[in-house]
């Protein structure tokens, strides 16, 4: 198993996108792809279109998620990966901290281009407007 831990400045306020990361409706937009998410712990999520899914295991809100995560790419028999979202304020927003753990073998570095690509960079756009 792989893990990686990334994180990127975000023009927001913590509260505001802990609060976005588990609106169905606002992380649709910030993804710019659909999501079905049941903000409580213990309430399933879908992101991108389904490609993404798990469920929520803690919130501290404005502080902490903690996400079992799956892709439609992760074997069968793989277990759940898990994503841990730091939120620390910073002067120009917050810091976005991400912690990526059990990995399957060989697929950490597609998925670390993905939150690049799909999650920082049009978080930065959509946060910024």
């Amino acid at each position: 198993m792989e893990s990686l831990k990334m994180s990127a400045d975000l023009p927001v306020t913590p509260e505001k996108l802990c609060k976005a990361w588990l609106d169905s409706s606002e992380h649709g937009l910030f993804t710019g792809s659909s999501a079905e998410i049941d903000p409580k712990v213990g309430g399933k999520y879908t992101a991108w279109d389904g490609y993404i899914s798990g469920k929520t295991l803690e919130i501290e809100p404005g502080k902490r998620i903690l996400q079992s995560w799956r892709t439609t790419e992760f074997a069968e028999a793989d277990p759940d990966s898990r994503l841990e979202l730091l939120f620390a304020a910073i002067p120009e927003g917050t810091r976005l901290t991400l912690i990526h753990t059990n990995i399957p073998d060989g697929q950490k570095e597609m998925y670390r281009e993905g939150w690049e690509e799909y999650y920082f960079k049009p978080m930065q756009e959509y946060f910024s407007k």
